[in-house]
């Protein structure tokens, strides 16, 4: 089940990242993006507390502090090369998060130094290369290398959201959280950045950055709060697939056959991850 939940979050991410691009390609400033990821997240999740009378206080703070700052920190770098990137290459560097978490498994929790299941990452992670190899130019290097730093913070804040499932925060607690200071650090952006001058198709695809996102971040929560980390690092990488997919279609991104075979290596990856980790929970006969 907890598989499920990280795919749903990787077609959601790969759609908000979709309409990340577009907003920007219709004149959306940075920070109003970053605004109306956060924002629409906010207003439910409050009026959906009240109506539950649920609190609002996290079980515990520090968590947050350092899954915020650098999850905050991964999602502007991330956005931006998005918007100055192709969607794949983009997404490709961002969502290099799971070899971060197979390293850092490898060298802080010996229990888990399951061969099969870092195959299957380090493998996922190639099929990633085959199917988005990016071409770079001189101008591409910098978002490209911000892109690659937003993989690594990206890779710690989804580790803490492991560390607050295991003390029991609630998901959607999490999510509004990250969801203030989203729109916090959006508000210290648009003083320094003038609102973006979008058409509907702007304006409609900052709210559905908004909704795609707000649906993601509680799957993803889901699974990384619950799941194994290993089968949830080699999930995460079919959001490239659905990425590569919406490429494809609404920006004529091409694959050729190289790419092909790395989503045949990605996808292989991933069931190969889920057979290990559901073997390995099975209780023995």
């Amino acid at each position: 089940m907890q598989a499920l939940w990280t795919l749903l979050a990787s077609a959601m991410f790969a759609a908000m990242g979709s309409f990340v691009k577009l907003a920007a390609e219709h004149h959306a400033s940075m920070p109003q993006i970053v605004l109306f990821r956060g924002l629409p997240s906010i207003v439910m999740l409050v009026l959906w507390a009240h109506t539950r009378k649920l609190t609002l206080t996290p079980v515990a703070w520090r968590p947050h502090l350092i899954r915020n700052a650098t999850g905050v920190t991964s999602m502007w770098l991330g956005f931006y090369a998005i918007a100055n990137l192709p969607l794949a290459t983009a997404t490709s560097l961002t969502y290099t998060a799971p070899l971060f978490i197979a390293g850092w498994i490898l060298t802080r929790a010996s229990a888990h130094r399951d061969p099969v299941c870092i195959a299957s990452v380090v493998f996922g992670f190639l099929g990633v290369l085959a199917v988005l190899r990016p071409e770079l130019s001189t101008q591409q290097l910098l978002p490209a290398g911000l892109g690659l730093l937003a993989g690594g913070l990206s890779a710690i804040a989804m580790m803490q959201l492991r560390s607050l499932g295991r003390m029991g925060e609630a998901e959607w607690r999490t999510v509004l959280i990250f969801s203030a200071i989203v729109v916090a650090s959006s508000l210290v952006g648009l003083l320094m950045v003038p609102w973006g001058a979008s058409d509907w198709v702007g304006w409609s695809s900052l709210l559905a950055i908004g909704a795609s996102g707000l649906v993601g971040q509680l799957a993803m929560t889901r699974a990384f709060g619950q799941g194994s980390a290993l089968l949830n690092a080699a999930l995460q990488y079919t959001t490239i697939i659905f990425a590569a997919l919406i490429g494809l279609g609404f920006w004529n991104e091409s694959l050729d056959a190289i790419a092909v075979a790395g989503i045949v290596c990605v996808i292989s990856a991933g069931l190969l991850s889920m057979w290990r980790t559901m073997r390995s929970a099975a209780p023995a006969r």
